[in-house]
């Protein structure tokens, strides 16, 4: 072999040597890279030992070539080995900085629906009216029969009501609370029932299938369809502001008597008519009237001594009229877009 290759072979078997002292120093990802540049780099050790290949003899060249190869095969192989070597071992940049500040939890709010809920028992308890709740689940009894509902009335359709086992049923309205209150309390009575319903209702941009109400009694002597009055009036008035005005329309409700339809003015035009109240003026809001006697048959008030008004609404109706809402699923779909602008 002639001078030219022998002296190729022995520096590559002295790169070789230099390159295995180096890598054993390597401490950091960035000392092995500049490493792995100075040797197998456009520039480095090996491509200048293959860049002399061209000068030797074409018998040198076979053995000249191998012995290249083999040098760029270790020096690859031994960086991937440190490169995994520093990756598991090696010095770590800190997955944070523990003296920065911390994220603020992001804090949500009250759902709109209960937030006008909390509005509308508010004013109602400014009046006088306790607050009382009852069982989701009811019994027959208290949910039909004690308003003097009739085993007949439509209200008690397998379309309209959810039945369970037995006389149990998912409560129509929270009308049962007052017939359970009346049980427990003897007059004076002066409550509400705000609570969730359930009806067997397709679900549309004005139904659901569940829904809220608030349910209202007031049971005394001299109890008169002008102090009923003067609640809606006061309660409408506190809720959409001063110039709002109600009216009543005659209906009829198997446990009032007389019964009544209540309307507010509608607060978006003062009355005038515009398209939330369908140019009308006015907004229906639900049903109110003096207590039949026959209800308080059933729980021994005596109605030669006692009267009294009772009242409902529905919470989504109210928020949907207070908010400008016209689609009442939109308070049931968790759409934070939504439930964010309250």
């Amino acid at each position: 072999m002639g001078q030219e290759a022998d002296s190729l072979l022995n520096d590559v078997k002295t790169a070789r040597a230099s390159f295995e002292q180096e890598i054993a120093q390597v401490d950091t990802p960035e000392q092995l890279d500049q490493l792995r540049i100075k040797y197998l780099g456009r520039k480095g050790a090996v491509a200048g030992f293959f860049s002399r290949l061209p000068k030797l003899d074409p018998a040198e060249r076979p053995a000249a070539g191998n012995a290249i190869n083999q040098l760029k095969q270790f020096v690859t192989k031994a960086i991937e080995e440190k490169k995994r070597s520093l990756g598991s071992t090696g010095p770590r940049k800190p997955v944070f900085d523990a003296s920065l500040p911390g994220t603020p939890f992001r804090i949500g709010s009250r759902h709109p629906l209960l937030q006008v809920l909390d509005e509308i028992v508010d004013i109602f308890a400014s009046m006088g009216f306790s607050v009382e709740t009852g069982p989701e689940i009811e019994r027959d009894y208290y949910n039909f029969e004690a308003l003097n509902i009739p085993p007949d009335h439509p209200s008690r359709d397998l379309q309209d009501t959810f039945y369970l086992e037995g006389d149990k049923l998912l409560r129509t309205h929270t009308s049962p609370v007052q017939i359970r209150t009346m049980e427990k309390q003897r007059p004076p009575v002066r409550m509400i029932a705000p609570g969730r319903c359930f009806r067997k209702d397709t679900p549309d941009a004005t139904h659901s299938p569940t829904f809220h109400q608030v349910e209202g009694l007031c049971v005394d002597k001299n109890v008169t369809f002008a102090d009923l009055k003067g609640v809606i009036l006061a309660f409408a008035q506190k809720l959409f502001g001063k110039d709002v005005r109600i009216r009543f329309r005659p209906s009829f409700f198997p446990f009032t008597e007389p019964s009544a339809e209540y309307d507010f003015s509608c607060p978006m035009c003062g009355g005038k008519g515009c398209r939330v109240c369908k140019y009308t003026g006015w907004l229906e809001i639900s049903g109110a009237g003096m207590v039949d006697p026959a209800v308080f048959g059933f729980v021994d008030y005596d109605p030669e001594v006692y009267t009294g008004y009772a009242f409902g609404m529905g919470v989504e109706r109210i928020a949907m009229l207070k908010h400008m809402i016209g689609d009442i699923r939109l308070f049931y779909e968790n759409d934070i877009r939504f439930l964010s602008q309250f």
